[in-house]
């Protein structure tokens, strides 16, 4: 039951309690409760039954299946992607419109006043960290990998026009109909493309899952778990198997959405470093790094090494260890702002030195040919452009919808003392803003230097070289290089423990101050999934179908949080208007 007159001191395990007026939601249920507690040997643990064993058991045997039987495993992860994202394309589109009309929605309405942790709350973060802390662990690694290579896939489909095969069905990957043959409308195309997959649509998702857990938190004294949110629905039921099953799919969720974003960051950042630093030709098969085969091309007929990729994840995941046991203020706030300052430096670099006043009113450009793009880009319902809606826009919504009770998480955790109306104008139209403005400089500068120079590189490079092939053509490409590489891989470290911190909260029971141990448990298995599903059962395209297939069930999830929102704010808002006499 709830009762807005309860007002004893929750400020249980690290969660600090309401300030000012508020609306409590009271519960005999109190945080930790079902947790089991011990030692093996001089290791402290604390964690939730069921959630954490079903969850460690179900990861540690898909591992050991995928490693046993990866030829099969392959198979099945394929069939899988393609089975979901045929079948379910509409419904991943149709969630991602809710999300983003709802938190539009929440701008202008009253309960946009409600202040996340109570009427007298402040922010615990200046803007500056929390910009940071948000941006580093929500876009990272992808937005190093598709910055260049997403802007001119897109641009180089649309140009190419639509093809059409044998079954009437077209075969081309061009978003919508394409402008086959129109340069100027085939950058427009493209760059609207690309901040539909990077605008407004994921960071709605991240910030509804965010406010959820925030708000269930910080003002109802609920344990920082995703099934607290369900509460309004559930009641008590939340603390039961409902819970259970709710809180196993987040973790499923995040760990599958992490393990895809390392890959595409190790498999980058290793193929920098081949370029950079590494030994022979790509097309000559001699291509190496450290000794071991990278970087060829197929036609060469060598197979590269697996053995540089575990060698760099396994590196990077050390530090990311030794990030977790600093803790969220020494590891991740530092590490965060260290790479937003790089990645500044990075974009105003490529800004000033590229084609200046193109990328300019390119920046505009993108912006306009967005929301003229954008009806049609939403629409879920009758599209002939089926590559680009199930091969980009549905993966693309699974992966963020992954990504969401991570990100989300994270985001509640240092989001407290902002009103809901600032907490969504910041955490949904600044860093959209920002997305544009690196895609527009980054993707912009890859496609003036085709249609203006005539420098194919980019347009034939692999995905993952396509950042290094433009910096090539820019002046200190070695030094630029290198801060891609690192960007790379500290934007690594920092979603490697931010989904540590997460993980181990949601298997903790809530309890944000949980052993050490635990977050190097979950960091571990991040990197060891990783090297599985990369070297193991095909690669990216595996990690890809993990992804999608974990963001269908959670994306049931976000839909039930928006419902679990607004009944919360609503009876928070009550709590803060009502008469003084009554509280």
């Amino acid at each position: 039951m709830t009762d807005q007159n309860y007002t004893e001191d929750v400020d249980a395990q690290g969660i600090p309690s309401p300030e000012g007026d508020h609306h409590l939601i009271k519960t005999d249920y109190d945080i930790g409760q079902d947790n089991v507690e011990g030692n093996v040997g001089p290791i402290p643990f604390d964690i939730h039954n069921p959630v954490f064993a079903i969850s460690g058991l179900v990861v540690m045997a898909f591992v050991f299946f995928t490693l046993a039987l990866p030829d099969f495993a392959g198979t099945a992860f394929s069939a899988m992607f393609s089975f979901v994202t045929q079948t379910f394309d509409w419904f991943f589109l149709s969630v991602g419109n809710l999300v983003v009309l709802f938190c539009l929605a929440l701008i202008v309405l009253p309960l946009g006043s409600v202040r996340l942790g109570g009427a007298d709350a402040t922010p615990d973060y200046g803007y500056v960290g929390w910009f940071a802390m948000l941006f580093a662990a929500g876009m990272g690694i992808g937005l190093m990998f598709y910055g260049v290579s997403e802007p001119m896939s897109h641009f180089a489909s649309s140009l190419g026009g639509t093809t059409i095969g044998e079954d009437g069905l077209r075969t081309d990957w061009a978003p919508l109909g394409g402008a086959a043959g129109n340069e100027a409308e085939a950058v427009r195309l493209g760059m609207a493309a690309t901040i539909y997959h990077w605008g407004l649509h994921p960071w709605a998702m991240y910030a509804v899952v965010a406010l959820a857990l925030a708000l269930f938190t910080y003002n109802k004294g609920l344990p920082l778990t995703i099934r607290s949110a369900f509460y309004p629905i559930f009641g008590d039921r939340v603390w039961g198997w409902t819970g259970h099953i709710i809180d196993t799919l987040a973790v499923f969720a995040t760990l599958f959405g992490l393990a895809t974003s390392l890959g595409f960051g190790a498999t980058q950042a290793a193929n920098g470093l081949t370029v950079l630093y590494g030994s022979g030709v790509a097309e000559e098969g001699t291509r190496s790094f450290l000794g071991l085969p990278f970087g060829n091309t197929e036609d060469s007929g060598t197979i590269d090494s697996g053995a540089l990729l575990v060698i760099l994840i396994t590196a990077i995941t050390i530090v990311a260890l030794i990030s977790v046991i600093r803790g969220l203020d020494g590891g991740v706030k530092r590490l965060s702002e260290i790479n937003m300052g790089l990645a500044v430096l990075l974009l105003l670099f490529v800004l000033l030195v590229g084609p200046t006043l193109a990328l300019i009113s390119g920046f505009f450009s993108s912006l306009g040919a967005y929301f003229e793009y954008l009806p049609a880009l939403m629409n879920p319902f009758g599209r002939e452009d089926t590559n680009f809606v199930q091969g980009w826009t549905a993966f693309y919504w699974a992966w963020w919808i992954s990504w969401s009770p991570f990100v989300g998480m994270f985001i509640a955790r240092v989001s407290r003392g902002r009103t809901v109306r600032e907490f969504i104008i910041c955490v949904l139209l600044i860093p959209s803003l920002v997305c544009v403005l690196w895609m527009s400089v980054f993707g912009g500068t890859a496609i003036q230097q085709f249609l203006v120079d005539g420098y194919e590189g980019v347009v034939n490079a692999p995905l993952e070289l396509k950042l290094f092939e433009m910096l090539s053509q820019l002046p200190l490409a070695s030094i630029t290089s290198l801060v891609g590489i690192v960007l790379v891989i500290v934007f690594f470290v920092t979603s490697s423990d931010s989904g540590s911190l997460v993980i181990d909260t949601i298997t903790a029971g809530g309890k944000i101050d949980a052993p050490v141990p635990q977050r190097v448990f979950w960091c571990t298995f991040e990197g060891a999934v990783a090297i599985v599903l990369l070297l193991s059962a095909g690669g990216l395209a595996s990690l890809q179908s993990m992804v999608i297939s974990t963001g269908l069930p959670f994306a049931v999830v976000l839909v039930l949080l928006c419902v679990c929102i607004v009944m919360g704010l609503r009876t928070e808002r009550a709590a803060v208007m009502a008469p003084s006499s009554a509280k």
